[in-house]
């Protein structure tokens, strides 16, 4: 294991290199697991997503509707950028993901943790030591790619794809929040095991809400077998 500055760098997969932030006893990525890692997995395994299995996944129009041909490699239709972040995912796609590349979905207690204490001995401006802030980026929302209410983002444009909001960003390319991390507030939803049975907790929010579902007190849950344009992953490995 090597470590780099303040986060710690591990090799799973192959050649995929894995960015992690250790974090008290665990460490967790420092952003969404993208469609380019995805596809490591995919090509290494020949796995095969619930949602191309069903034909497509899901997107909140007038009520749920399933588009065909929208998942992880084209998550709104058309192929994507190997740095998106890797959507469509049900919560097991993502745990077999996790899985092969060493790795396991965080637990919610670690989710939570991670994107709310400032847990690093020097963290770098405006952030400090010992705090809990009110939002993964901090004390505001701003930075962050939610709806209406974080400010400019670099998301990319799918609004015409869209009856509302305009789509994710790419992984990594929002404002850095609490211990280094990336889009824990908003962006896509992240899955986490949090001991439930058919229905697992989300956290985070995503470009669908505005900031409200990126507080800590916001406890969504999906049906594990949810295929949706907005909720993605990152993975959690614990440390000795």
């Amino acid at each position: 294991m090597k470590r780099a500055a303040a986060f710690v760098v591990l090799l799973f997969g192959g050649s995929a290199l894995a960015d992690m932030q250790s974090i008290h006893g665990f460490a967790i990525d420092r952003t969404e697991v993208t469609v380019g890692q995805f596809k490591e997995f995919v090509d290494a395994t020949g796995y095969v997503t619930a949602a191309e299995k069903r034909g497509g996944g899901l997107v909140y129009g007038a009520g749920w509707e399933q588009k065909k041909g929208w998942v992880w490699s084209s998550p709104y239709g058309s192929p994507a950028s190997p740095n998106e972040p890797a959507v469509h995912v049900t919560f097991d796609d993502a745990a077999a993901y996790c899985t092969w590349a060493g790795k396991r979905l965080p637990r919610d207690e670690e989710w939570e943790k991670a994107a709310f204490t400032e847990l690093r001995t020097n963290p770098q401006p405006p952030f400090k030591t010992g705090i809990t802030y009110p939002y993964p980026t901090g004390d505001t929302p701003k930075g962050a790619n939610c709806l209406n209410d974080c400010g400019p983002t670099p998301a990319i444009d799918y609004s015409g794809r869209l009856d509302r909001g305009v789509g994710h960003a790419l992984a990594g390319t929002t404002r850095i929040g609490v211990n280094g991390l990336y889009d824990m507030g908003a962006n896509v939803w992240e899955w986490t095991e949090d001991g439930g049975g058919n229905e697992k907790r989300t956290r985070g929010g995503s470009w669908w809400y505005g900031a409200f579902r990126m507080r800590a007190d916001d406890h969504a849950t999906k049906p594990k077998d949810m295929a949706v344009v907005y909720i993605g992953f990152r993975c959690a490995k614990d440390m000795e």
